[in-house]
């Protein structure tokens, strides 16, 4: 499902545009401000790389998963959050600058812990272990091409034509929303024979792990003293992942059909699950006290 125009061209191509618009959105005062008050960094970086595992493996004991189905569901709990996940917080009104940090750190740190998470559930389940690594050049060069150059691009523009940024924000805002729309039908579409199957299989699983991703981000957050706009962050940040990179260890390192399977749902589901935490984002932030909102803008994050 990922080998069609569509995802291997089309898709980065697009993430380059709609990146670029991100980068329309904000200056140099933002990532000074995550990075001078880093409990948003901190705290969603460990519930990425620790706390979304646990809940995993926990839901694979909970529901009973087949071995190969509860090692796919530990993969894509393990892996990072997407480039669309910075999307889905810039039209959720969350903190952006938070957002990119966020997936950047998980990135590059996953490099290290996924393999590590991969081989105990592999013992764990299946009682052997596989050495797996993942290729550090090609992520980061990835992670430059499609998350830090075009918002560099994106901040030079906003920097030296303020105006012209202003405008191309909402465009670009509006081409993002139809290319993800795009993506989840193209999905679904290259699934389809299969679709019915394999929601049956890993979609309870798969749901309650995007919920509880979410659910991470906005109540635990909360309770570690965040603000609105850092909650929706971190929480789009667990809940969107990088789906890409779990089918490429489960279907390319493992060579395993079945332990993919987790990871094609959780691809499909998040995005409607996304839809809703920007709707809901978006009424939260209307709704927040003045002096919250005040406090918490990160004036370049918002949208519309």
């Amino acid at each position: 499902m990922e080998s069609g125009p569509l995802i291997s061209i089309g898709l980065p191509i697009a993430l380059f545009i709609i990146m670029i618009g991100i980068g329309l959105t904000l200056t140099g005062r933002d990532f000074h401000q995550v990075t001078v008050k880093p409990t948003g960094l901190i705290f969603g970086t460990l519930a990425q790389i620790i706390l979304m595992p646990a809940a995993a493996f926990a839901l694979a004991w909970l529901l009973e998963l087949p071995p190969a189905m509860a090692v796919g569901l530990v993969i894509i709990a393990a892996c990072p959050g997407g480039t669309t996940s910075n999307l889905f917080t810039l039209l959720a009104k969350g903190n952006v600058a938070l957002s990119i940090v966020l997936t950047v750190s998980a990135s590059l740190i996953t490099i290290m812990t996924l393999p590590l998470i991969t081989n105990f559930a592999l013992k764990l389940y299946f009682g052997t272990q596989e050495e797996i690594s993942l290729p550090l050049g090609k992520t980061v060069v990835m992670l430059s091409v499609i998350v830090l150059l075009p918002v560099a691009i994106g901040m030079t523009i906003k920097a030296f034509q303020p105006n012209l940024a202003a405008r191309a924000e909402g465009i670009v805002s509006i081409f993002g929303g139809l290319v993800l729309a795009a993506l989840v039908a193209g999905i679904v579409y290259g699934i389809r024979d299969r679709f019915v199957d394999l929601l049956i299989q890993a979609g309870p699983a798969t749901i309650a792990l995007n919920i509880l991703g979410i659910g991470i981000g906005l109540l635990c957050m909360r309770a570690v003293g965040l603000g609105i706009r850092e909650r929706l962050a971190v929480a789009t940040e667990l809940g969107i992942k990088n789906g890409t990179l779990g089918l490429m260890v489960t279907l390319t390192l493992l060579h395993s059909s079945d332990m993919s399977v987790p990871s094609a749902i959780y691809g499909v589901i998040m995005f409607p699950l996304g839809f809703l935490l920007v709707a809901y984002g978006r009424r939260l932030v209307r709704a927040g006290t003045p002096s919250e909102s005040a406090g918490e803008r990160s004036h370049p994050a918002e949208v519309g």
